[in-house]
């Protein structure tokens, strides 16, 4: 199981559609069908000729943005109990028989998101629909495993926290989204889960885990069909409940600075982001190229390859249905910091005023590069459909968003970084601080 953060999703419009009011529709893509079934369910396929494997799984649209401050963590505990029994096969028995045909299952807890999914032979794709059905029908939510898998989160838990790399990006959503859901941490805190009752896990599955808020999808060897039939025999015991609207994000940016004795300062320096959908997310998406993208970009070749501050720098762009964040990202020497982060934001500052198209250009080719080689994959050709029919409620097919991408020019960019950088920044700090200079100079820098 893991959990899933800063993850760069490339989507789609600009606003959602309202879905399928019955059974099926025109997604504009061959390949791809949807149906919904009669308790709400949507049901999606995404053939591939060719291939002899497919990924079966749910998405839902609920994850660690849906939880109260008391429950934190719960989406991401939910969907390790999920694994440990059902009033039909135990937890050896899952394991057993998805691996006896080959196959591989996983999951993984994300802010806005859960997924559970199972990559197959064509042959048994029928077994991969009966288990992701089973577990979220039929989990007994044992004491005993319950609390044996408190522990093991406790564990994740502990080993995140010795990943200064990886936690530091916890403390940079804690600064900007504070006292709020979306600031919180998505395995949760060793109190919360540690106290993490049965009664809550089954509340929040009755109560999240919905027809309208799930989509079965199936990507690879598949027919569309047979999945549907299937889907109607294996989905009977949903629960069908309306669940309750999640928190608005807002936004607040602030400082998070703790000493520790480390060889590297992890450096995040962040502002508030696109949403996704909205008019800026395409070109925040190439800004984020433009400038942290890769070994061609601004920031690695200035900070790193001609100044040496640097080991790892780049940058992200992380998009929710009603907000976002954009930031960079630097591991430095303690010695380094006090020319790093002067060098950083005259970057961000000077990207604002001047782009080139070579640099747009480029940046377009490794998005488009990096959408069109995802499509080879089974896995992420599942997880796009669900996630597009949960964001808009239909596929959003590649020629859409390639269309939406090719439209991005300098023009856009600057823009979009004009209106990034006059924002309040958050900054986030773990490692020998001293010499990093204070929030409100840091600030000053863009005022």
């Amino acid at each position: 199981m893991e959990h899933h953060d800063h993850r760069d999703l490339i989507t789609g419009l600009t606003a959602p559609t309202s879905g399928t009011a019955s059974s099926e529709f025109d997604s504009g893509n061959a390949s791809i069908r949807v149906t919904t079934l009669p308790n709400g369910l949507r049901v999606a396929t995404d053939t591939m000729p060719g291939v002899e494997s497919a990924t079966v799984g749910i998405w839902t649209s609920c994850g660690a943005r849906n939880e109260t401050e008391a429950e934190n963590g719960v989406a991401h505990l939910l969907e390790h109990m999920l694994f440990k029994g059902t009033t039909r096969r135990n937890a050896q028995a899952i394991a057993e028989e998805i691996e006896a045909v080959g196959g591989q299952m996983n999951a993984y807890t994300a802010r806005e998101n859960t997924a559970y999914y199972a990559r197959v032979l064509k042959e048994d794709v029928a077994l991969a629909v009966d288990i992701v059905a089973d577990l979220l029908q039929h989990s007994l939510f044992d004491e005993t495993e319950l609390g044996r898998e408190r522990s093991v989160v406790l564990q994740e838990i502990g080993q995140a926290n010795d990943t200064p790399d990886d936690i530091i990006f916890d403390h940079f959503q804690s600064a900007a989204f504070p006292e709020q859901p979306m600031g919180r941490p998505v395995l949760g805190t060793p109190d919360t889960v540690a106290t993490m009752s049965r009664s809550a896990l089954t509340n929040y599955l009755a109560t999240h885990y919905v027809p309208a808020e799930l989509v079965l999808t199936a990507a690879g060897a598949v027919d569309h069909d047979r999945l549907v039939d299937q889907a109607l025999l294996a989905f009977d015991s949903l629960p069908a409940a309306q669940p309750p609207p999640s928190q608005a994000v807002r936004y607040a940016g602030g400082d998070f600075r703790e000493d520790e004795d480390l060889e590297q300062l992890h450096f995040v320096l962040g502002f508030q982001g696109a949403a996704i959908g909205h008019g800026d997310y395409y070109p925040q998406s190439v800004l984020s190229t433009v400038l942290g993208g890769g070994m061609s970009s601004r920031l690695f070749q200035e900070v790193r390859e001609k100044r040496g501050l640097v080991y790892a720098i780049y940058t992200f762009a992380s998009a929710y249905r009603d907000g976002g964040v954009f930031g960079v990202y630097a591991g430095t020497g303690a010695d380094k910091i006090e020319e790093l982060v002067p060098v950083v934001c005259g970057e961000l500052q000077e990207i604002a005023g001047k782009v080139t198209e070579a640099e747009i250009s480029r940046a377009r080719a490794q998005i488009k590069a990096g959408l069109l080689m995802s499509l080879e994959s089974t896995m992420s050709r599942a997880e796009q459909l669900g996630q597009h029919l949960l964001l808009f409620g239909r596929p959003v097919s590649v020629k859409e968003i390639i269309a939406r991408i090719d439209e991005v020019d300098s023009g856009a960019v600057k823009r979009a970084a004009s209106a990034l950088f006059a924002a309040k920044p958050t900054v986030a700090a773990l490692g020998p601080i001293s010499r990093l200079e204070s929030f409100d100079r840091i600030a000053g820098r863009f005022s």
